[in-house]
């Protein structure tokens, strides 16, 4: 029976060493991390990893319900998937387990905060998007792709997976690019 840690952040300026140390601390086997975000399952390979690997008797132990997901739906689908493999989900900030009827109410009712408050996030957000753009400061977000780039290697005869793997982004983001300059993969 392994105790198998789940650390996540959504951006790069977030730090996982918190999470990871305070895993490792309450007796976690194995920690494994990602920086993707929680609003879907989408993406998530080393969650979905750990599922995978579950035997029963095992523990997936994650700091906080929102680290696991901010869908309600999704974090009740990981924890019956754990379920199915006869393993345990436990949120240690505040401690509920699944290892009992009571722990399942709560974790639900901890998903749909997790829910709602994802939805206060992205209305703080838009609202001070709003509020910059009228204040005239707004400059939408960074274009973290080149797009010339892009569209040279595409000239230059490179195929999407090669000018992904050249530049380091997605051969979907290729395809975007392309698409939104007018160019043919």
């Amino acid at each position: 029976m392994a105790k198998i840690g789940y650390a996540r952040v959504s951006t790069t300026d977030q730090d996982l060493s918190i999470q990871q140390d305070r895993l490792k601390r309450e007796g976690c086997d194995l920690v494994r991390s990602e920086m993707i975000s929680g609003a879907s399952r989408a993406g998530r390979s080393e969650l979905a990893t750990i599922i995978e690997f579950l035997r029963p008797g095992d523990e997936l132990m994650v700091t906080r319900i929102d680290r696991l997901g901010r869908d309600t739906r999704d974090v009740l689908n990981i924890v019956h998937e754990c379920d199915e493999r006869g393993a345990f989900v436990t949120i240690l900030d505040p401690h509920v387990s699944t290892r009992g009827e009571m722990g399942r109410v709560v974790m639900t009712v901890l998903g749909m905060v997790a829910q709602m408050e994802r939805r206060f996030i992205k209305e703080r957000q838009r609202e001070g998007i709003e509020r910059a753009k009228g204040n005239r400061v707004y400059k939408g977000g960074k274009r973290r792709i080149d797009y010339e780039l892009v569209k040279r290697l595409s000239d230059d005869g490179q195929n999407p997976t090669e000018i992904a793997r050249a530049i380091g982004c997605s051969r979907m983001q290729v395809y975007r690019i392309l698409s939104a300059i007018g160019a043919n993969p």
